[in-house]
């Protein structure tokens, strides 16, 4: 479909016509009545939570409610060493309020860094602002890759054609004419024009709509609902245990109430992993701040986890691979056609377009415009159509018409002029052909019988660190796929020079059915003359056979492909529909910075799932305790100072440096049985052995302080199973690993040897025999957690 184009053009930085040919928008002072009454498009996007979201989602926890209550229980009846617990929460929740607020202030400036700035024209010039700063009845201008922003009336029509799927589910783009309506959410794939902001603010339902179904569409954390599930059934766990631990230590033991409530606490706290949530947001939001300065946007933060589990990789060639510039490197007449008439229709065609893309900029730099040529018909170009087209008045009396576009498409199969395309396609080339058309642009196949008249060879420009990115996704097992428009021998020979081999595939020949195109999908890397809407079954097709697929993309023909994609990766450069529905932008347009992004998301990920385990045996090992004692009847061996000791040493400073350590593995599913297979057994062992020493220190010592000894004897057994735990979770061993596990060891043993610190956290070893039967059962407990946990690898692989 073909349009009259305007006498006008829409490029910003061109001359305004008089107000007699083009609306002049809205004057200052009409801007000034509007926003003093509210008639502003005042629906801000927030990239983050707001401060007292923050703080709120950081201290009124469960976990927080429940340990709150017990600390204020020990405060009245405990000395303050049995308080301690209450103040690392506290330190570890303010932690966590910082860490995300220094991610918030991070995510806020690159947002306005890569906010989008629509053109509104008033008092007749072309402006940029904000997309909070448009008024109702503003005059907005829009081009291909613009998204439509707030709802309106069409004003003016160049040949657009705007994309509404991302609201209603229609594919095919629609075209627009003067007095059409538009929506906010969809975006322009063609053309040019202008509307007018009829709804704005929170009166435009189907701004909301269409930014609940782009921007804020949650990426699926399995990390979180791992830990969400895991929470579940320790609360689970620990009301029957703790119910038992009250009525056993307040009722049939009958002991002094102070120290019966201390030991009771003692049993309850420890089962709360409520440093595995306070970790998990500080390493999200630490790792949001690392790829800041990286200048990646992570526009929802789950994108950080969901990159680490992507096994394709899905790219777009143009500005991708290789950068948005081009070059004119070649004009071949075809048919001794005349090459300075073919540069007066190029410089003509460069002129038509007030939104050129990059393929016709470099035309338009290569020839300039013959000013005696008048432009009356305009055809713009599509990425489905792959040309475009114009008509002229040639200044001397006559007319012609003209398209702009893929040679493949252009020529019936037997053109001899394909065999030449051929030829320089395969040295990496582009070609684009230029065609005398002999209907009108109005008819349904403009095409039909056009007339080859030139070739325009391209020379594209290759990204310096496309290379050594697609050379750390192949190191990584991570598959890449090549998607793009251009012809596919082009394509594959531009992968080629940067070191992706495989078969360049014709999208046009790939098979329909989901099934069949998924296999055609495995077996190829490099595929051209893809569709916006075939980049997108791909993508599903990719995605049905178990592929993890991030998408890369900056043009408006990859944002259904982006949309569909497990993780949408777009450039800042782009266009800012691909911005909108993509869940990590690169600002600093920098390929190179993904393989930054995918390690930011393993460390994140694959320290989680490691520091979990850590938390976990001591949540498992804590509810045995508990039932142990409640069945033999007997004391908690613990006060809450010792468990606040033995989880600072072995799981909350350790944890801590290892969920911020690097770490390259590629994150792998089922998270919930990853860690639990480990935690369960882990937690038993130490249980059942710290009980085992318990029971053996009972009669061994008695008298006053015997039941000081007992503890301090079971502290150690349950100690040094911990500390095992801890070494097999810090494999495999680096200096500072080693150094971390052996500091924590020095640090038991100074409160064992000095005076002060055993009285401050009751502990002090007493005679030989029970000690040195402290340390061999927990040697016995150590092997026995080694063999265990190889068994559970070798047997229950995930």
């Amino acid at each position: 479909m073909s349009h009259i184009r305007a006498d006008t053009e829409l490029d910003p930085a061109r001359p305004v016509p008089s107000a007699r040919t083009r609306p002049a928008g809205l004057g200052a002072a009409e801007v000034a009545e509007r926003v003093a009454r509210g008639q502003v498009n005042d629906v801000a996007v927030r990239s983050s939570r707001s401060l007292g979201e923050i703080v709120r989602a950081n201290v009124f926890t469960r976990f927080n409610a429940i340990i709150g209550v017990f600390w204020l229980i020990m405060l009245c009846v405990a000395p303050i060493q049995d308080s301690l617990f209450g103040f690392v929460i506290l330190a570890n929740t303010a932690i966590g309020i910082v860490q995300e607020w220094r991610a918030k202030q991070t995510l806020d400036s690159l947002a306005v860094i890569g906010e989008a700035r629509p053109t509104v024209r008033r008092d007749g010039v072309a402006t940029q602002v904000a997309t909070h700063q448009i008024v109702l009845d503003d005059l907005i201008e829009i081009g291909p890759g613009d998204k439509i922003v707030v709802d309106g009336v069409c004003a003016e029509a160049d040949g657009l054609e705007i994309d509404e799927s991302l609201l209603t589910g229609e594919a095919d783009p629609v075209v627009k004419r003067p007095g059409d309506q538009v929506m906010s959410g969809s975006f322009v794939v063609a053309g040019g024009g202008a509307f007018q902001a009829t709804k704005v603010g929170r009166e435009a339902y189907a701004a909301r709509l269409a930014e609940e179904a782009s921007r804020f569409t949650l990426v699926h954390s399995e990390l979180r609902s791992g830990i969400s599930t895991i929470l579940k059934y320790v609360t689970w766990m620990m009301v029957p245990a703790a119910v038992g631990l009250v009525v056993t230590q307040l009722v049939v033991k009958n002991d002094d109430l102070k120290n019966a409530v201390a030991r009771t606490v003692g049993g309850i706290v420890p089962m709360v992993p409520e440093g595995l949530v306070l970790l998990t947001s500080v390493a999200f939001a630490i790792g949001v701040i690392r790829l800041g300065r990286r200048q990646c946007l992570v526009q929802e933060l789950p994108a950080i986890e969901g990159l680490a589990r992507v096994d394709t990789v899905c790219l777009d060639k143009t500005g991708t691979l290789t950068e948005g510039g081009m070059d004119v490197t070649e004009l071949r007449p075809l048919d001794g056609a005349d090459e300075t008439y073919i540069r007066k229709v190029l410089g003509a065609l460069g002129e038509s377009d007030p939104r050129p893309n990059a393929s016709l900029q470099a035309i338009i730099d290569a020839c300039p415009d013959s000013e005696e040529w008048r432009c009356v018909e305009s055809l713009p170009f599509s990425s489905a159509r792959k040309y475009s087209g114009a008509a002229f008045s040639e200044g001397d009396g006559e007319t012609s018409t003209w398209l702009l576009g893929a040679p493949d498409v252009l020529l019936g199969a037997d053109d001899p002029a394909l065999a030449e395309t051929e030829r320089l396609n395969e040295r990496g080339l582009r070609v684009l052909l230029l065609a005398r058309a002999h209907r009108d642009l109005d008819d349904p196949e403009p095409a039909r019988g056009a007339r080859p008249t030139a070739l325009v060879v391209l020379e594209q420009r290759l990204r310096p660190d496309a290379s050594d990115t697609l050379r750390y996704f192949a190191e990584q097992n991570v598959r890449a796929k090549v998607l793009s428009g251009d012809n596919a021998v082009s394509v594959g020979a531009v992968a080629a020079k940067l070191g992706l081999e495989g078969t360049a595939v014709d999208a046009r020949r790939l098979p329909a059915d989901p099934p069949a195109m998924a296999e055609a999908l495995d077996a190829g890397t490099v595929f051209g003359r893809v569709t916006p809407q075939q980049k997108r079954d791909m993508v599903d097709a990719l995605q049905s056979r178990g592929r993890t697929v991030a998408m890369t993309g900056d043009g408006v023909n990859d944002v259904l492909a982006l949309k569909s994609a497990d993780i949408g990766v777009a450039m800042g450069s782009g266009s800012e529909a691909t911005r909108a529905v993509a869940q990590i932008v690169l600002l600093d347009n920098s390929f190179a910075s993904l393989p930054s992004v995918v390690a930011e998301g393993r460390r994140v990920i694959g320290n989680i799932t490691r520091v979990a385990t850590l938390f976990l045996v001591k949540t498992v090992y804590s509810v045995l305790l508990a039932v142990l004692v409640v069945c033999a009847g007997v004391e908690y061996p613990f006060l809450p100072r010792h468990l606040t000791l033995l989880s600072t040493l072995t799981i909350g400073v350790p944890a801590f440096f290892l969920a911020l350590a690097p770490n390259t593995e590629r994150a792998r599913p089922h998270f919930v049985r990853r860690v639990m297979r480990y935690a369960v057994p882990g937690g038993a062992v130490a249980a059942v052995a710290t009980f085992l020493t318990y029971l053996l220190a009972r009669h061994h010592y008695s008298g006053p302080g015997a039941l000081d000894a007992e503890t301090s004897a079971a502290t150690l057994t349950l100690f040094l199973v911990s500390m095992w735990v801890l070494a097999i979770i810090a494999r495999p061993y680096t200096w500072w690993r080693v150094t971390l596990v052996a500091s924590m060891g020095v640090a038991f043993l100074l409160v064992l040897a000095v005076p002060a610190l055993q009285d401050f956290f009751a502990l002090k070893l007493v005679g030989v025999t029970m000690p040195w039967t402290a340390v061999g059962l927990a040697a016995v407990a150590s092997g026995a957690l080694e063999y265990l946990w190889r068994w559970v690898g070798r047997r229950f692989p995930v």
